[in-house]
């Protein structure tokens, strides 16, 4: 079950240096944020090979080897030469290697195909990619890759209408695509069983609502609905294809609990919820051999899996006898579902990648994942829990430096993106490359944060800027409380809604915060709603209901009060503002108007603006420069430590990408622009 969502010197006079001497040595930023040696391991569907990523002439591709080689064998099958791959997949019968690429992070994805057994081309040195889509300026969605097809992908189009995708049947040999039907009903995703056959649509309503429908012969069929502040979807069928399991917070529930439903009459009977009534259903791992249950996943503080399948059962205790104190991660696997991708990994172990064999119960050791960094060297991240202004519980995550006392420490808070996502508990990257920098890092799970009921999600509708601001501000004021950080000495920084938090960080409450790095960050709710994408257009309704409609005076309102860039002159904070020219989703105009209104009121702003990038960083090296910039700025203004050297490549990709504030021109400007600060934060 997948879910969809909308989602980085020297000390200055004024900051205090950080006792050195338990401190674990600085681990070079390259090993945190540079290209991977290998990653993203899958079993063929037929047992034989094992691919993965790793970089060829530069740029991560695609590699294969024969199951029971040694790495060394292993072949390149792409050559993408400046984006890297970084999702990939096998077609159902083991003829092809597949995955999507778009273009400089504009998300108009397209999907290429490789054939593995052909030869090498003497001129790229891999066999050749073929576009089975190659289409300017659309977007290709895949909705289904039916396990009794093998050569067929069911893909959406929206070249005919940008912002609904027209349903094709995609030969992957042949290139050659069929119409199957146009979209002019509004469908926002379709579903397939295991034959090929189109069973279920799903529909958003003109009120934000989502209907899950039959297809008949003669049409669409309602059998499930559930309203825009609710949470429904079915998502693969039962044995016999007459039941579609179902996941659903409908009505009086509060926590997404596990349902199957007849997909003839739309009756729905409860399987489970979660057993310490605590959080939503996380996800359900079914069987593809024959459609039954192996397990379910409950995330709190940590995740809990409830076994549903005994045999499977027992072979997950053998696992753990075998990688005791690890989490367990179950990965790509053979068609018989015999051999598994196992990943082993925690807090301070970035993962271990095994192959399992499991009739034979054998563990094959593959790769550590960025193996050159010190695990021992490593910081506890730690589940953390504070009041927020109005008593709620905020669930959090906590990484104290190691060895440094845990007392009047400078701290990082790092607000997750979506804001409909959450953080989770195990290694993070960020939160360890600044815990080794000697920062605490803060990384709260809001209000309007997946995972904890429609109750917790549903309290930050209309709450940008103010209450889910509170949240993070009070986070700040329970670890000053507790004399674990330096009041003084408090930075924060995050990607997309995280940005849009470290905005409205540093401009509702600018006493709170020493330093903010702000990353793809929207700072003009108006112009950020007006900037959608047009196949975003079923969540259109969903957004406004959850932000606030710009199409209403109180909506609109409620929007430039919740706008950062409404407050812009009360931003006092040394300010660093990172951008992807290409973004679809936080258009580069968010970043250029803080900018220039931070500029124009005299205060310090830098900006970094990556012309290859979209909403976020792909590129290691445009990683590497923006890492470099914000470690030097934190360490100015909070600090901590910092990797004197950068290597030759990153000093000058950082000199390309950085912009001179002066030369940002284009403010738009916001009605009610001296309307009083956007909440309670900070009071």
């Amino acid at each position: 079950m997948k879910h969809l969502v909308l989602a980085l010197t020297l000390l200055s006079a004024g900051a205090s240096p950080l006792a050195l001497a338990d401190q674990p040595p600085l681990i070079d930023r390259n090993l945190f944020y540079g290209e991977v040696a290998i990653a993203g391991a899958q079993i063929s569907p037929d047992g034989r090979f094992l691919s993965f990523l790793k970089p060829y002439k530069g740029t991560r591709n695609i590699w294969v080897k024969a199951a029971d080689e040694p790495f060394s064998s292993a072949r390149p099958m792409s050559a993408e030469a400046s984006r890297p791959i970084r999702n990939y997949f096998w077609s159902r019968d083991s003829k092809y290697l597949l995955y999507v690429q778009d273009s400089g992070g504009d998300e108009n994805f397209n999907v290429y195909a490789i054939d593995p057994k052909l030869p090498a081309d003497g001129k790229t040195g891999v066999p050749p990619t073929r576009a089975l889509t190659d289409l300017k300026g659309v977007r290709t969605q895949i909705f289904s890759v039916p396990k009794s097809k093998p050569d067929v992908l069911y893909i959406g189009l929206n070249d005919r209408d940008p912002k609904w995708h027209d349903l094709y049947e995609l030969s992957i040999s042949s290139g050659a695509k069929k119409l199957l039907r146009k979209n002019t009903e509004e469908i926002a995703g379709w579903q397939f069983d295991d034959t090929g056959t189109l069973r279920l649509a799903v529909r958003t309503t003109k009120a934000g609502d989502t209907e899950t429908l039959r297809v008949d012969a003669d049409g669409f069929k309602q059998i499930y609905s559930c309203s825009v502040l609710e949470n429904c979807g079915a998502f693969d069928f039962d044995a016999g294809g007459k039941n579609v399991y179902l996941a659903t917070n409908k009505g009086a529930l509060d926590l997404t609990e596990l349902d199957v439903m007849d997909v003839g009459s739309g009756a729905v009977t409860k399987i489970e919820s979660d057993p310490d009534k605590r959080v939503d259903l996380r996800n359900v791992e079914i069987s593809e051999v024959d459609h039954r249950i192996l397990f379910t996943e409950y995330e709190d503080d940590t995740l809990r899996r409830y076994f549903k399948d005994r045999a499977f059962e027992n072979d997950y205790h053998w696992l753990q006898s075998k990688l005791p104190g690890l989490e367990l991660g179950f990965g790509a696997h053979s068609n018989d579902e015999n051999i598994w991708i196992v990943t082993a990994h925690s807090d301070t172990e970035p993962g271990v990648v095994y192959v399992w064999n499991r009739p034979a119960k054998t563990l094959a050791m593959q790769y550590r994942v960025r193996e050159d960094i010190p695990r021992e060297a490593l910081a506890q991240r730690r589940p953390y829990h504070y009041k927020s202004s109005d008593g709620l519980d905020i669930p959090a995550y906590l990484t104290l430096p190691k060895g440094l006392p845990a007392k009047n420490l400078p701290l990082i808070v790092f607000p997750h993106g979506g804001p409909w996502a959450r953080d989770s508990f195990g290694y993070d990257t960020n939160a360890q490359f600044l815990a080794n920098r000697g920062y605490a890092v803060l990384q709260p799970n809001f209000r309007a944060s997946t995972g904890y009921g429609k109750k917790f999600l549903n309290a930050g509708n209309g709450e940008w800027g103010r209450k889910m601001q509170d949240d993070i501000t009070w986070g700040v004021k329970s670890l000053v409380a507790a004399g674990i950080v330096d009041a003084k000495r408090v930075g924060i920084t995050g990607g997309s809604y995280g940005g849009y938090a470290t905005l409205a960080g540093v401009a509702f409450t600018p006493s709170v915060y020493a330093a903010a790095v702000a990353y793809v960050a929207p700072s003009n709710l108006i112009t950020l709603l007006d900037a959608i994408p047009p196949y975003w257009e079923a969540g259109r309704k969903q957004m406004y209901t959850r932000m606030g409609d710009p199409t209403t005076a109180q909506g609109k309102t409620l929007l430039v009060a919740e706008s950062p860039l409404t407050q812009a002159k009360a931003i006092v904070t040394p300010l660093l503002v990172v951008q992807g020219k290409n973004d679809p989703r936080v258009n580069v105009r968010e970043s250029d108007q803080i900018v220039a209104a931070v500029r124009d009121n005299g205060r310090p702003v830098k900006y970094i603006v990556a012309p290859d990038e979209g909403h976020g960083f792909a590129r290691p090296i445009n990683t590497l420069a923006y890492i470099t910039a914000s470690e030097a700025f934190f360490a100015q203004y909070l600090g901590g430590r910092a990797q004197k050297e950068v290597p030759a490549d990153v000093a000058a990709k950082l000199q390309e990408i950085t912009v001179d504030p002066k030369t940002v021109s284009g403010v738009v400007s916001l009605k009610g622009a001296l309307a009083p600060a956007a909440g309670s934060a900070g009071k």
